[in-house]
């Protein structure tokens, strides 16, 4: 065993020493104002302040997170891309909101090429929730309620998810009665009051289901989810859509690569420390980190844009 365990060490070393390296070759002119895109408390939230405090932590940099919600986002971007491209301004979003928001809306100003995507912290653990031992707690009763005819309320917390909704109801041949609310939180609070059946949450489920309150009925990813490895996939299920994505940070646009690339690497290294509170929280709410920087996250970004927009163009021809 110790044989084996000295080749590995010294791999991961050598994977680890370039990222700090890269980081350390760039420093902020100044404190970083860290835009968070999500409610004050809720685990999106939690993450982006924990990352915040690993940057202090480990490279000095003071960070001073503030709230910008609204609009899926896009108020947040509207913001940032008024900011200074020096790496003093960064926000924390979904990917949703540079391609299918950005898309839905049309302003020139807001879409994706005018951005610096930094670095993605973990992908969405979407799953179609309901409450443990309801009538609506497997996809079974599930469909059999939706083709005998009964009202199934629907829970989504933006516009994207209600076009995968509806595509997807569409597709089972079942009429969602389609209810917005908002965020992951809201979908919950409507599950637990009986004011919803059903809905979309992408990770804040995960202490509920972990404790057998709710339950992931479906994946609405294209893998897995890590609370439910058993729970079908929506595509199994019918479903034309998933509801891919990441959370993730992004700047202003036109940003010196070396800033881009020390941001990236120092919110990767705070966030694949398992000694970090932020690797702990997104460990345990959010499957694990998921880190994508540079060129691959700028490819897997038009990925997801050219997805979205197939999702509107089917979505707007229903």
């Amino acid at each position: 065993m110790e044989n084996l365990f000295k080749p590995l060490a010294m791999a991961a070393a050598m994977t680890i020493a370039p990222t700090l390296s890269l980081a350390d070759d760039w420093a902020p002119p100044g404190p970083i104002t860290m835009m968070i895109g999500f409610s004050a408390g809720g685990g999106a939230d939690t993450q982006a302040r924990l990352i915040a405090q690993g940057l202090e932590e480990k490279y000095g940099w003071k960070v001073l997170p503030q709230q910008l919600t609204g609009n899926s986002g896009l108020s947040l971007a509207a913001e940032l891309a008024k900011a200074p491209a020096d790496g003093s301004v960064i926000g924390m979003v979904v990917s949703e909101t540079l391609t299918y928001s950005a898309l839905a809306v049309g302003d020139p100003g807001l879409q994706l090429e005018n951005f610096t995507s930094l670095a993605t912290t973990a992908k969405f653990e979407l799953g179609l929730v309901a409450m443990a031992g309801g009538a609506f707690d497997s996809w079974d009763k599930v469909a059999t309620a939706g083709t005998e005819g009964t009202p199934i309320r629907f829970g989504i917390a933006s516009d994207r998810q209600g076009d995968v909704a509806y595509l997807f109801g569409q597709a089972v041949g079942i009429d969602w009665n389609i209810v917005p609310v908002k965020g992951g939180a809201g979908v919950m609070n409507g599950l637990r009051g009986g004011d919803l059946d059903l809905g979309w949450v992408a990770g804040a489920q995960s202490k509920p289901v972990q404790q057998g309150e709710m339950v992931n009925i479906a994946s609405g990813i294209q893998t897995a989810l890590t609370d439910s490895p058993d729970a079908p996939l929506i595509t199994d299920l019918g479903s034309p859509f998933v509801i891919d994505g990441y959370f993730m940070f992004i700047a202003p646009g036109d940003l010196a690569p070396q800033a881009r690339t020390a941001i990236g690497a120092a919110i990767s290294d705070v966030i694949n420390d398992p000694a970090t509170e932020a690797n702990a929280l997104i460990t345990k709410s959010f499957g694990g980190p998921d880190v994508i920087t540079g060129d691959a996250l700028d490819t897997r970004m038009q990925q997801l844009l050219d997805d979205a927009a197939h999702l509107l163009e089917q979505a707007n021809a229903s």
